[in-house]
């Protein structure tokens, strides 16, 4: 049975479409769940614009806002009943949550996927699709169905 769930959000109402089927999947089994937010950081040319002090501070709000926010769905979770944490990593999404998986003995990886097909999904990529074909453990993908019940 699954004992850790790994659930990457990105901050949108749509990767949120999942948390019905992780209560699901964690609840029965008394897993925890740690929702995992990637953060990536501004790009070199970026902070050389602003300068150093803007960029710090942009980081600096940028990161409360994900604490903020993951710990408004943790709160959710744990009001639910279900054990929750918080985890922010930076980098390249897809990298970052196969990582964490691989070094924090995840036992599945649960995640919604953003639909994105044909072109898009070529020229974009799809961090689900990554995940899936990479990961070290088992991941369960959900298609995005609307906004969160």
């Amino acid at each position: 049975m699954y004992r850790k769930l790994l659930v990457p959000l990105d901050g949108s109402e749509l990767s949120e479409t999942i948390l019905p089927q992780v209560a699901a999947v964690a609840k029965p089994a008394s897993a925890s769940v740690v929702l995992l937010r990637v953060r990536e950081s501004l790009d070199r040319g970026v902070r050389q614009t602003l300068g150093d002090d803007i960029a710090e501070k942009l980081d600096t709000v940028n990161r409360e806002e994900i604490q903020s926010y993951l710990d408004r769905i943790a709160g959710d979770l744990i009001r639910d009943g279900i054990a929750a944490d918080i985890a922010i990593a930076e980098g390249n999404p897809a990298e970052a949550i196969i990582n964490y998986a691989s070094t924090h003995a995840v036992d599945l990886i649960v995640m919604a996927t953003h639909g994105r097909g044909g072109l898009t999904r070529w020229a974009f990529g799809s961090v689900a699709d990554k995940v899936l074909r990479q990961s070290p453990v088992p991941v369960l993908l959900g298609p995005v169905t609307g906004s969160r019940a």
